[in-house]
């Protein structure tokens, strides 16, 4: 913040986030909770709260990248109304995802840290800065949800949570690809493939 500049209100933050989107997150912690076997007690909780942080932060990320293409298509949104800042919305990107890894830390241990937090959160800064509007967006997207049901599983479950990280994968993967054709008109196999894949 420059000096002068008021904060954000907590409500343009909220938007900024997508807070209410974040409510899909826990599912992929407790899919990969069950499916490993692990108890649906407070470090589940805790992981999961940071799996939802992870979610934010890349919310914030992405309008930080598209500040100039929604300032021509989407001027509502908090970044070019003047609501939030650019450089307030990049630390609550980077705010939420120092966050999300203590709590991923602390619900999960440190290997879960190593090998599915800092992937996953990777995942996240991949897609919005690099991957986005590539052809490697939509797996980049998949890789991230399948990262958030390994993160469930806790220490030694990944294995056991691998059959249910690999379902939300194609099925997020396929979502994902028929979402970015959803103004321009996405073909009828798209649409199949992700009826099927959600079946």
């Amino acid at each position: 913040m420059t000096a002068g500049t008021a904060a954000p209100r907590v409500a343009d933050l909220a938007e900024l986030v997508r807070a209410p989107a974040a409510l899909t997150v826990p599912g992929d912690v407790v899919v990969g909770a069950a499916a490993a076997g692990r108890p649906l007690d407070g470090r589940t909780a805790l992981t999961a709260a940071g799996a939802a942080c992870l979610y934010w932060a890349g919310m914030a990320l992405n309008d930080w990248a598209d500040r100039e293409e929604d300032a021509r298509d989407r001027p509502a949104r908090p970044i070019p109304s003047g609501r939030v800042t650019p450089n307030a919305a990049l630390a609550t990107a980077v705010g939420l995802t120092a966050g999300g890894l203590a709590l991923a830390a602390a619900g999960g241990g440190g290997r879960a840290l190593l090998t599915r937090a800092l992937p996953l959160a990777g995942a996240v800064w991949t897609y919005d800065l690099v991957t986005k509007s590539t052809p490697l967006g939509p797996p980049t997207m998949a890789a991230a949800r399948a990262l958030d049901v390994l993160l469930g599983a806790g220490p030694g479950g990944a294995r056991r949570a691998l059959p249910a990280a690999a379902l939300t994968a194609g099925h997020v993967l396929a979502v994902t690809r028929l979402s970015r054709r959803e103004v321009a008109g996405a073909e009828a196999a798209d649409a199949e493939q992700a009826m099927v894949a959600t079946a």
